[in-house]
């Protein structure tokens, strides 16, 4: 048992240590190798952890161990899992939605094209920079492996340890899913009536966020700890409504969020055309004039400051924020109801009510 400072902190190590490993790997490799490896310790660093959290406490809720005094080596090991299969995802969205920022510095394809054109290779930068930030992501993935394996190996059981490898299996799927169905949602509005909107917009956010930054964390730290199938039922109860909270905050934080908070411009969303639940309560708020001048200047880059000012003002005449906020606080509630049907130790309970109040109405 490893023992505690804080969890963020302990990862933070464990993270850098791999990296380390890696880059020492890399040396026979040359210089240019090890640039996947520099990238690496500043991409890993900052982040909320939050995922890392909730499965520390899904494992604490079986135990009911101590809280922030110790973390067995699953633990650990499963929480830098998380985290690398996270950035993983992070670089390969921010492709994907061709983002420039990310946590206030330049995304994975951005840095490795600047790379490109700081040292005056030949051929397409960009393309370079985006193959890049695959490959970069792809390794993080491999890396994300490997520390799972080693969560398993740890489990309190070889039965633990399996059913916790087949919830991983289930949650990265999903997010694959998730991704695709956001990016069908990008171009398939003009086939998808008005009143299918909000419902499609939900499907995305379960499948892409919310299970796997709640749900599937809490539920992992419970699977590696022993739990029978009644308790992982019971926090999966809490985590998804908690984590479709989460991401119904982004939604509003990718449109509003200030962006030296966020490390993303203000109204990137926009920019990328993300067809959220935010948009979806505008579009059903809107006449077709409305819906019109909506589709005109959703997903299109180039929009100025000015302009994305507008269409927050006009989402805030429709009351779109308010129906979101709304939404974020009675996904909160039947979270809080969840928690209580759970009859988890007093320890477990507090952190978990501490950890849902801090995802749901966060800042960034």
């Amino acid at each position: 048992m490893a023992q505690d400072v804080s969890l963020p902190k302990l990862l933070d190590a464990k993270l850098q240590s791999l990296v380390d490993a890696q880059s020492r790997e890399f040396a026979p490799l040359g210089p240019d190798a090890q640039s996947l490896t520099t990238h690496a310790a500043s991409f890993l660093s900052g982040g909320k952890r939050l995922r890392a959290e909730f499965l520390a406490a899904g494992y604490r809720s079986v135990h009911r161990c101590p809280i922030s005094t110790t973390f067995p080596t699953c633990v650990l090991e499963a929480a830098a899992a998380l985290e690398l299969f996270h950035a993983a995802a992070l670089a390969h969205d921010d492709v994907i939605d061709r983002s420039d920022t990310r946590r206030g510095a330049p995304s994975s394809h951005r840095h490795f094209e600047a790379q490109h054109r700081g040292l005056g290779w030949a051929s397409d930068a960009e393309h370079f920079g985006e193959s890049s930030a695959i490959i970069f992501g792809d390794l993080l993935l491999v890396w994300s492996d490997e520390c799972f394996i080693e969560a398993t190996l740890a489990a309190d059981s070889p039965e633990a340890g399996r059913r916790a490898r087949e919830e991983f299996r289930r949650m990265r799927a999903e997010v694959a899913a998730g991704q695709y169905l956001d990016l069908v949602e990008e171009v398939a509005w003009p086939t998808v009536p008005v009143a299918e909107l909000d419902t499609r917009a939900r499907r995305v956010a379960t499948a892409k966020s919310a299970r796997y930054s709640v749900e599937s964390p809490l539920v992992l730290g419970a699977l590696l700890a022993g739990a029978d199938d009644e308790h992982v039922e019971r926090i999966r109860a809490f985590g998804l409504p908690l984590g479709l909270a989460f991401q119904f905050r982004d939604d509003i934080l990718g449109v509003t969020g200030d962006s030296a908070v966020t490390g993303k411009p203000a109204g990137d969303d926009l920019r990328e055309g993300k067809r959220t639940v935010l948009i979806a309560h505008a579009m059903e708020a809107s006449d077709a004039e409305g819906r019109a001048w909506f589709e005109a200047r959703l997903g299109h880059p180039g929009l100025s400051d000015a302009e994305v000012h507008e269409m927050i003002n006009k989402l805030e005449t429709l009351g779109a924020f308010e129906y979101v906020e709304r939404e974020i606080e009675r996904l909160l509630s039947e979270a809080h109801e969840k928690l209580e049907a759970a009859e988890l130790d007093e320890q477990s309970h507090e952190l978990l009510m501490r950890l849902a109040e801090r995802t749901a109405r966060r800042h960034v």
